[in-house]
């Protein structure tokens, strides 16, 4: 169990604050991809606040599209042996 402590103290900090950069807030399709192959939930509705806060609009339909294609390639690595 104590192995296991580092993972989660991982998963719990990166699960508790989302953040973005300006410049990824003019790249949704590929923030939503890296989300999701990482295993993470969608993250659009932060995401939105946080560009607006930025002064810049997310695309949330590329975003979807995106976190979509990443949700796919997870589950296909995972059936295969590659994600724990």
């Amino acid at each position: 169990m104590k192995a296991l402590a580092p993972l989660f103290l991982t998963v719990a900090s990166l699960t508790g604050c989302a953040t973005i950069e300006a410049n990824d807030c003019q790249k949704p399709y590929d923030v939503g991809f890296r989300d999701a192959i990482f295993g993470l939930q969608p993250q659009d509705n932060v995401y939105a606040s946080l560009c607006g806060a930025k002064g810049a609009k997310l695309d949330v339909a590329a975003y979807g599209a995106g976190w979509q294609e990443g949700k796919y390639e997870f589950d296909r690595r995972k059936a295969h042996g590659g994600v724990d």
